[in-house]
């Protein structure tokens, strides 16, 4: 236990500046990058506690903290989907995601639709390589525009576009059955 105990300590040592400046790249605020830091090693220690052996430990703790910044990016979303923009109208007006999503107070065949239609886009999401999720997230969910976006990850302009393009002809094609599904009803 204490081979192990000095083993996490020195990998917190050798990686916390470099993995706290990778995150605070990606995450403006300063409590949610210590979150996700704090998170990431906890999951460090708790893979050696339940015997997990993690092989490359630098490569495994950014992975851990790509996933943890990307269920932030979700989670905001979620909890900000309410007053952040999402799709214009045909008069031009922006949609909420709220408002394209069916309303869970509209009893229960609108609950499972909503239900269905957030866990496929979250899956669809999930099939994105990262750097495609990244920069879709970023500007499409959270509303960072593609200059905030390059000044924190150090991506150029033109290659952060080109990602989330791509981005966008995945999601739409992944997504047009559900919603050809949904709107023959």
């Amino acid at each position: 236990m204490a081979e192990q105990d000095q083993r996490i300590s020195e990998v917190i040592s050798r990686d916390r500046p470099r993995l706290h400046n990778f995150i605070r790249k990606r995450v403006a605020d300063v409590a949610d990058a210590e979150d996700i830091l704090q998170d990431v090693f906890y999951e460090l220690v708790d893979a050696y506690r339940m015997m997990k052996p993690v092989e490359q430990v630098t490569a495994w703790l950014f992975q851990v903290a790509r996933n943890r910044i990307t269920d932030l990016f979700r989670k905001k979303n979620r909890e900000e989907s309410r007053t952040d923009p999402a799709t214009p109208a045909e008069d031009g007006e922006l949609l909420l995601l709220e408002e394209l999503l069916p309303s869970p107070d509209a009893g229960p065949e609108a609950a499972y639709a909503r239900s269905v239609l957030l866990e496929e886009l979250d899956h669809a999401l999930d099939e994105l390589p990262e750097e495609q999720r990244e920069v879709f997230i970023g500007h499409e969910l959270m509303g960072y525009s593609f200059k905030e976006l390059s000044a924190r990850s150090g991506v150029g302009l033109n290659t952060l576009i080109s990602r989330k393009h791509y981005a966008v002809l995945h999601l739409r094609k992944r997504l047009q059955a559900i919603y050809d599904e949904f709107t023959k009803r």
